[in-house]
């Protein structure tokens, strides 16, 4: 019997809390901000905060964090909104930090009022200036004691666009000395004309990051809002909002974010990458992004099983990318159709196969449902065979092709080479073979060979186009680029290789929507930029590894 999987730290925050009556039911929430694609790091984001709600009966709410106009764009919204479709999740609300604007302004007021708020003409670099480090105390603003009345009017002013960007802000009144260094009187509003992608032109001035996540979260009631380690240093900030405004008392818990070999999560570097055209989009498939994976051949089902084998933890970790490609392959192995596509190709022809002859064998789609539906693949007198599969001065323990040598040509016949053919230059052009015609399975004789070889018909194989993707940096550890180097100088200059291939024609007609397995070779899926003129074809993973999770 399988030992049960202990309960996370959070699971067992959520089942104390049921428990107690602190909570009736568990309301979670998931806020992007529409300033970027989702990537890898948002899906483990996504699974814990979904994932927990589903497993205690609770909804998860969307809500975008969409507090600074100049870098968000509806185009991120829809986006967000398909990747979290894609990978299963349904949302209870979709909500929007805006729809919060007019509330938040009122509280500001408030605090205004309370002389826990002050308008500040101290300038963003004055500001840090003033707020110390942490082993001295800062310096409190020369605009600090202005009167309710002035501050007041001052925020209205700059509410109605009477003053320029940079120019004025406002601050919460807490302590310049404090050894939190969020508590150092933070930013409450900044003044930024700039047109919203939803409230249009109505503000000019935007709430910070603290002053409004912990609110929004308490509006919507939400029970456990749940995000990533570095937000740990802001938690004692959002608490200090919510009760000194005596609103609902969401709380705060954090787990570690994903850090993954060979990747970047920054949406800042990612954004640099595709406008400065180092990658083909957003959706490159050696990008991070959940479009770029899923465009790559990456399964749902394949992230989740990883979010799954990661688990959840307040230990930040390099996880290996192989476990991720590991998932891959396990969830494709298990559904993915099979075809035979030569690569590298050489000729190989059966000199005792009838001339313009054709067999068509029913060859079994995945081996795994050996009942399943099957394919028809062509067999003619002339193939193609990869080149790597022959090998004129072969080692002892070669078991593919080799002169005087027998293989099996996958789901059909055996056959034995009997001649090489080469060119002037000593080049192999053709491989000339034989064929025991007894040997087709469930028709003659059953005799083993060591060796099995895929191949196509060269009258019927399809010419594709090959994309063989790679990782896209070659330093392990991305956070760990040195100081006299850029993070581009690590950039891959063989994560994308493109090939020719040679299919077998059923693989054109495959309708699955699901990365493909080449056999023998690995998993593939159809590129949204394929023509029925130029079928193009994405490497997903290779087809085996030596890594073995834990």
């Amino acid at each position: 019997m399988e030992e049960e999987r202990k309960l996370n730290f959070l699971e067992e925050i959520i089942e104390n809390d049921l428990k107690s009556g602190k909570v009736e039911s568990i309301l979670t929430r998931f806020p992007p901000e529409p300033n970027g694609y989702l990537h890898l790091g948002h899906a483990k984001s996504l699974c814990i905060n979904f994932g927990l709600a589903q497993k205690y009966g609770g909804k998860t709410n969307l809500r975008y964090d969409d507090t600074n106009p100049t870098k968000e764009d509806t185009e991120y919204v829809d986006a967000i909104k398909e990747d979290i479709k894609w990978l299963g999740f349904q949302w209870e609300k979709e909500l929007y930090a805006s729809d919060y604007f007019d509330q938040l302004y009122e509280w500001a007021e408030q605090l205004i009022e309370r002389g826990l708020a002050y308008v500040d003409d101290q300038t963003q670099e004055e500001i840090s200036k003033g707020r110390g480090t942490v082993e001295t105390p800062g310096t409190e603003s020369p605009w600090r004691n202005r009167s309710v009345e002035e501050n007041l009017r001052l925020f209205r002013e700059m509410r109605d666009g009477k003053y320029a960007d940079g120019e004025k802000v406002l601050r919460a009144k807490i302590d310049m000395a404090h050894p939190n260094m969020f508590f150092r009187d933070p930013i409450l509003y900044r003044i930024k004309h700039a047109h919203h992608h939803r409230t249009g032109d109505k503000w000019c001035i935007y709430p910070m990051y603290d002053f409004t996540h912990g609110q929004s979260d308490s509006i919507e009631h939400i029970t456990h809002s749940i995000c990533t380690l570095e937000f740990d240093v802001h938690r004692p900030l959002y608490d200090w909002f919510i009760e000194t405004l005596g609103i609902f008392p969401s709380h705060q818990y954090e787990f570690a974010r994903l850090n993954l070999t060979y990747t970047l999560m920054s949406k800042r570097k990612l954004l640099e990458l595709v406008q400065k055209g180092l990658v083909a989009g957003w959706d490159d498939p050696r990008m991070p992004t959940l479009c770029g994976v899923r465009r790559r051949g990456y399964t749902a089902e394949a992230l989740k099983m990883f979010c799954d084998k990661i688990g959840v933890s307040k230990r930040d970790q390099l996880m290996d990318i192989q476990l991720l490609e590991w998932c891959v392959r396990q969830d494709l192995n298990a559904r993915s159709n099979r075809y035979m596509v030569v690569q590298d190709p050489v000729k190989l022809t059966i000199t005792n196969y009838p001339e313009g002859q054709v067999e068509w064998f029913d060859c079994p789609l995945n081996p795994a449902e050996p009942e399943g539906a099957t394919r028809k693949v062509p067999f003619t007198r002339e193939l193609y065979i990869e080149r790597a599969d022959f090998m004129e001065d072969a080692p002892h323990k070669f078991f593919r092709l080799k002169p005087g040598g027998e293989v099996r040509l996958k789901y059909t016949y055996i056959i034995k080479c009997d001649e090489v053919v080469k060119d002037a230059d000593g080049n192999i052009t053709e491989l000339k073979c034989s064929y025991d015609p007894s040997t087709r399975p469930g028709a003659g004789e059953w005799r083993s060979v060591k060796g099995t070889i895929h191949w196509v018909s060269t009258q019927f194989a399809k010419e594709i186009t090959l994309r063989n993707y790679d990782r896209l940096f070659t330093l392990a550890d991305m956070s760990q680029v040195p100081e006299d180097k850029d993070y581009k100088d690590f950039l891959n200059p063989e994560s994308l290789v493109i090939a020719k291939g040679w299919a077998e024609p059923a693989l054109l007609e495959d309708a699955s929507g699901i990365a493909v397995q080449f056999e023998r070779t690995g998993y593939y899926i159809k590129d949204s930029d394929s023509t029925p003129e130029n079928p193009i074809y994405n490497k997903t993973t290779s087809l085996k590894d030596s890594y073995k999770p834990e």
